[in-house]
């Protein structure tokens, strides 16, 4: 099942506070960026972030989920409804994440 343009427009409200999210559409889900780096993305209207130590450090309890057949598990963010909570995720996140491969 594919995302729905909703969700995603819902989720980037919410992340409205931070500077420079981005996304990218791929194959009905949705890669979601924060200045530059992927922080996670939107699989069957679930909001998933990439499970790394920041991230589980911020939500202790949350579930591990496969975004899609084949792929690393990652975290499944539950409250969505909290701006103030995704902001700091999201910026406990950013120094953790990989720099993007440079294109050839």
């Amino acid at each position: 099942m594919a995302s729905t343009k909703e969700y995603l427009e819902f989720i980037l409200e919410q992340l409205s506070e931070l500077d420079e999210i981005t996304y990218k559409a791929m194959m009905g889900e949705y890669i979601i960026y924060y200045r530059g780096k992927i922080v996670g993305g939107i699989y069957d209207d679930r909001f998933l972030v990439k499970n790394i130590k920041a991230a589980a450090d911020k939500m202790p309890d949350a579930d591990l989920e496969l975004p899609y057949e084949g792929a690393k598990k990652m975290l499944l963010v539950d409250d969505v409804d909290n701006k103030e909570f995704l902001r700091n995720l999201l910026e406990a996140m950013y120094d953790e994440l990989p720099v993007p491969k440079k294109k050839k």
